[in-house]
């Protein structure tokens, strides 16, 4: 497997940035067939083969970043705009009632394939679905401790 620093040596240059081992850089790429519905030059969205509803989708770059962490911030945004048509299509096509956008970075926040993705669920009343936490009790001096921490230099 080519280690990050190894990716981040190379980084702009399209062909060094795919990880061999990767199962999503060779669907991104096209090495391996998929249920494509947007495909430009820096991206590529499929269906998922497990769908949570009918229609959920993946966004993919055609570059091999982990998770959001090492993806530059230009692409991160590109992606995000992406997201936004794919919705607009999934709520307008499918009549969507809503849409959860889910993206997770590390096997403690649930990420299972280490190439950055960003599911698009579209969702329906009643698709019998759930994505939840279970809400935190913080205190008003915890929350005051979290907001220092974020925004003193």
């Amino acid at each position: 497997m080519i280690s990050v620093q190894v990716l981040r040596t190379y980084r702009g240059r399209k062909e060094d940035m795919r990880d061999s081992n990767c199962i999503f850089c060779k669907i991104a790429n096209g090495e391996i067939p998929s249920g494509t519905i947007y495909e430009d030059e820096k991206f590529r969205v499929i269906l998922d083969l497990g769908p949570a509803t009918r229609g959920h989708a993946l966004i993919l770059p055609k570059e091999h970043y982990a998770n959001l962490f090492e993806m530059p911030e230009e692409l991160a945004a590109d992606a995000m705009k992406l997201a936004k048509r794919i919705a607009e299509l999934q709520k307008n096509r499918l009549h969507a009632d809503g849409l959860n956008l889910v993206q997770n970075n590390g096997a403690s926040a649930g990420q299972t394939v280490e190439h950055f993705h960003i599911h698009l669920i579209p969702r329906y009343e009643n698709d019998g679905q759930t994505i939840g936490w279970k809400p935190g009790e913080p205190s008003g001096e915890e929350l005051e401790e979290i907001r220092r921490e974020l925004t003193e230099d």
